[in-house]
């Protein structure tokens, strides 16, 4: 009891408190004290204004209602202190921490577009995510879901009317995600998704739209929206599958555009049309391909596997040398940026968790919120994309400087410059 009384007096919980409400207590401290040292930083900035009468002119002004806010770690109470601005200028205090009517931390509300595309409807929402955050989560009701979901919808079509006159990308990542989601009951419906690098080196959206079965119609539809919205060319290298109608369009409105073929999904076709007990072998020979050092090793490495292969698997072989130009085209890009562009992995990390699934969502979703729930997926996902290595490499690209092997290709290399002088 008196172990009680002293935590009280000093701001602990009781003993014997649930971990979870330990972690809630800790958590509405911190928050609490971040707020007050927010709002010691307002009224130190307004310090020396004072009034007629040489009173300080902002001081503070109680508290505003208490209010929850559901966060990853459950909902917790917070009290937002308020400002009187006795000068007339119209100082308030908004708190960055938590700003005016926010009821949800940002990690919370990026959950919901994944638990939709997961398969919990509106009306569940409230329920799954009280598994993790507690039976007091607040705030989700079928209504507020909905209410964020046009939210989404709205944000993905100003986002998708932005001016691209000032844009210019390096490289291109380009998928077609076929998320099991029926949109507007239309079958074959996927997202058509490209994730582009600056010349600055950082990894942004370029694109997220709605197509047919990646089909050519959908893709060139895609890529003349962003020519007529100011693109001014495409990037020097797109990566992608084979399975898709991309690379036709981008031909067509982008023809300058090298084309790399994904690694990635080309191991998966070749492995699927060669028996079990082979793939294995398979696989490695198909890395020794594109992880060689040089085009000359790798083209090594390719015969190689030909010559392994072609007698008694001829279909696999015949899927590994109809791109064989394509699965070799970052040779001439440089080396740092090799483990970047030999892949989709951009997109398929960020979708991984939903594009195998095969339950889909019980009800059909209108276009609009189709493509707000995957835009709001990529936005929270950009969060934490990092610049590719070697950004110092893309000037010299940009400015036509070429590689060859990974190397930059000067004009007159050192054994010239020694013999001219």
């Amino acid at each position: 009891m008196q172990k009680d009384k002293q935590n009280a007096v000093i701001g602990l919980p009781e003993i014997g408190v649930s971990l979870d409400e330990l972690v809630r207590h800790g958590a509405r401290q911190v928050i609490q004290q971040v707020i007050e040292l927010e709002l010691a930083a307002l009224l130190e900035q307004y310090a020396n204004v004072r009034t007629l009468s040489g009173k300080r002119a902002v001081v503070r002004n109680g508290y505003l209602p208490e209010r929850d806010v559901l966060t990853a770690a459950g909902p917790i109470s917070v009290k937002v202190p308020k400002v009187r601005d006795r000068s007339g200028m119209g100082v308030k205090f908004h708190s960055s921490v938590v700003p005016p009517y926010v009821r949800k931390s940002p990690r919370v509300s990026a959950a919901l577009p994944w638990l939709y595309l997961k398969g919990v409807s509106t009306g569940d929402m409230s329920e799954a995510l009280s598994v993790l955050l507690g039976e007091q989560a607040k705030g989700l009701s079928a209504n507020v879901v909905s209410r964020l979901k046009a939210q989404w919808s709205d944000e993905w079509q100003q986002w998708n009317r932005r001016d691209l006159s000032t844009a210019r990308y390096v490289y291109w990542w380009a998928d077609g995600i076929h998320t099991g989601v029926r949109s507007e009951g239309a079958d074959g419906q996927c997202l058509l998704v490209i994730v582009g690098v600056t010349p600055e080196g950082k990894k942004e959206r370029v694109a997220i739209a709605d197509g047919f079965r990646e089909s050519t119609a959908s893709w060139r539809e895609v890529l003349l929206d962003l020519k007529a919205r100011g693109l001014q060319s495409g990037p020097l290298l797109a990566v992608g599958d084979g399975a898709m109608g991309f690379w036709a369009a981008l031909e067509e409105v982008f023809p300058a555009t090298r084309a790399q073929r994904c690694w990635f999904h080309k191991l998966g076709n070749v492995l699927n049309a060669l028996p079990a007990s082979q793939q294995a072998r398979a696989k490695a020979a198909m890395q020794d391909i594109f992880m060689a050092a040089t085009r000359a090793e790798a083209l090594v490495a390719f015969e190689r596997f030909v010559t392994t292969y072609g007698a008694k698997y001829p279909k696999a072989v015949q899927k590994l040398t109809q791109d064989r130009d394509s699965l070799l085209a970052f040779y001439d890009f440089p080396a740092e940026h090799w483990q970047h562009v030999r892949t989709t992995n951009p997109i398929e990390s960020t979708f991984a968790t939903v594009r195998h699934r095969t339950t889909r969502a019980r009800n059909c979703l209108s276009r609009a919120t189709f493509l707000g729930l995957a835009f709001k997926l990529m936005e929270e996902a950009e969060k934490s994309w990092r610049r590719i290595r070697g950004a110092d490499r893309i000037q010299p690209l940009l400015d036509g400087v070429p590689f060859r092997d990974g190397i930059p290709v000067q004009d007159n290399p050192p054994e010239q410059q020694k013999l001219a002088a």
